[in-house]
């Protein structure tokens, strides 16, 4: 499989919601290659990006499984926990779950993972490009 870079950021609720706004009002457009995904915390994308769900995402690579009932005899997890599991990782883009014969079959949409984070999150810079420094 190819390689898919996702890029994901951290900035704060708060932040996240000022930033979201300054785009609503037309004060601020996001750079073409700034994140899509953004987290609340380094220990939350931790969460969503664990050993475990690194390997789950291995292992439906490796295995291409053709539904979530296979993915779930593969893996070893409770059928509970992968959907939920699957359902995280589907909310944040890292992978897909399309039907296929009236079956839910996961697909991996991100294989590695570049992280920004930074002061400028929180108050982004006009789009002119210009960056004081105070």
């Amino acid at each position: 499989m190819a390689t898919k870079v996702m890029k994901v950021g951290i900035i704060s609720k708060e932040d996240y919601i000022k930033r979201t706004i300054a785009i609503a009002k037309g004060d601020y457009k996001p750079r073409k290659d700034e994140p899509k995904i953004w987290f609340e915390s380094l220990s939350s994308m931790a969460q969503v990006l664990s050993s475990e769900n690194q390997a789950l995402l291995k292992t439906i690579i490796e295995h291409n499984p053709r539904s979530i009932s296979e993915l779930e005899e593969i893996s070893k997890r409770a059928k509970s926990n992968l959907s939920r599991t699957l359902k995280t990782l589907e909310r944040y883009g890292i992978v897909e779950v399309v039907k296929v014969n009236g079956r839910k079959v996961p697909k991996v949409k991100a294989t590695d993972f570049k992280v920004e984070f930074g002061l400028h999150y929180s108050k982004p810079v006009p789009n002119d490009g210009e960056v004081s420094v105070a």
